[in-house]
């Protein structure tokens, strides 16, 4: 076993972090559901509550997407960045990259169809009154927690991606999209500031995938490479694969 890299342990008090917000959630949806008031319309600027400090730390975590921030963050969510890219010395085969992007992207978009068909259960259930505003909260919170799960433990979307690792991920920070969207229909300051957010996020990403497609492919961007790789995020895989490739268990 390889002792785990200072990003992945970073990454696990994240994870510990996102419980502890998941729970306080599920608290205040038992004993106060008043707390979730000011994602209702215009409350948002009527009174403080805890969902305010969260909404701060959501949009906070979507503008260090848009930075080149190299202390612990995954490569995964910054190759997007030409400051983090590494051209291979051979050249790129341009013909073989082309194809590469053509069947991630239609992966990508898969999953984007799945979400969407979410997205849409969920938004008829809270416009007819079956779930509330709370829940709908709650359910983004629970995604939120999903997150770093994906990361960090197991991802099914590695089952339509096909991708080895989160490094490699090519909907890597789709997260928040995927995160807020499902709460579109709550109609309010507190939904659509982070929808909208979200959208930006993703919407630049999507664009450098087409303009800057060779920051996105191992065999032209050797940041990418697991010969290369110092965040050993998901253990399981890397170790597996590290073992096929013949590369050395390196201690971080």
């Amino acid at each position: 076993m390889t002792k785990p890299s200072k990003t992945r342990k970073i990454y696990i008090l994240r994870l510990i972090g996102r419980i502890i917000i998941f729970l306080m959630g599920i608290f205040f949806f038992i004993f106060d559901r008043s707390k979730f008031d000011i994602a209702r319309g215009m409350n948002f600027f009527d009174e403080f509550s805890p969902l305010h400090l969260l909404w701060g730390i959501w949009i906070w975590n979507m503008i260090t997407q848009l930075m080149p921030i190299k202390a612990h963050i995954s490569i995964g969510s910054q190759k997007v960045f030409s400051s983090l890219f590494r051209p291979i010395k051979e050249g790129v085969n341009y013909t073989n990259l082309k194809k590469y992007i053509k069947n991630i992207t239609s992966s990508a978009y898969i999953v984007m169809i799945i979400w969407l068909s979410l997205t849409f259960i969920i938004s008829i259930l809270h416009i007819t009154g079956i779930i509330d505003t709370a829940v709908m909260v709650i359910i983004s919170m629970f995604f939120y927690l999903c997150d770093l799960i994906c990361v960090l433990i197991w991802c099914p979307f590695r089952l339509i991606m096909k991708n080895k690792c989160c490094t490699t991920c090519r909907i890597f920070n789709w997260d928040h999209l995927m995160m807020f969207l499902p709460i579109i229909s709550v109609n309010s300051f507190f939904s659509w500031s982070l929808v909208i957010f979200s959208f930006i996020i993703w919407g630049i990403w999507e664009l450098c995938v087409f303009i800057y497609p060779e920051r996105f492919w191992e065999d032209s961007n050797l940041a990418l490479k697991c010969s290369e790789c110092t965040d050993k995020l998901c253990t399981q895989y890397c170790q597996k694969l590290r073992k096929q490739k013949g590369f050395p268990n390196e201690k971080q």
